[in-house]
């Protein structure tokens, strides 16, 4: 089973940006798709971007198109989420998830998540 660790949410002003990491440990890397969730107050989790476990080739959710970037390192077991022109809107708590397969990770139903990282986003 893979462990996953979130960091580098914070507090931000509209517009501004925040660059999440997520540290995974625990089986061979570049075998899992890689994602980012998140989840506003009294929302449901929804899909954010994912990227395959070669790097090969990545998908975003259409609000976040243009202004969020997700890159992988698998040398150092690393998955990152570049936040950037972030609006009111991308408040949240961000999750990284992980599976190795991409339908099952793109549906919200990986094999493993993190704890999750608070991102807030003043007007």
């Amino acid at each position: 089973q893979v462990q996953l660790v979130e960091s580098g949410g914070g507090t931000v002003q509209a517009g501004g940006s925040l660059r999440l990491s997520c540290a995974a440990s625990g089986d061979t890397f570049s075998n899992y798709a890689m994602g980012w969730f998140r989840q506003a107050p009294g929302k449901e989790r929804e899909f954010v971007a994912l990227i395959r476990g070669t790097g090969s080739a990545t998908y975003y959710e259409d609000s976040v198109k243009g202004r969020f970037t997700i890159s992988r390192d698998n040398a150092k077991n690393m998955v990152y989420l570049q936040l950037n022109s972030l609006k009111p809107e991308d408040k949240g708590i961000y999750y990284c998830a992980e599976d190795r397969w991409v339908p099952t990770l793109h549906s919200g139903s990986p094999a493993s998540w993190g704890q999750g990282t608070q991102v807030t986003v003043s007007s």
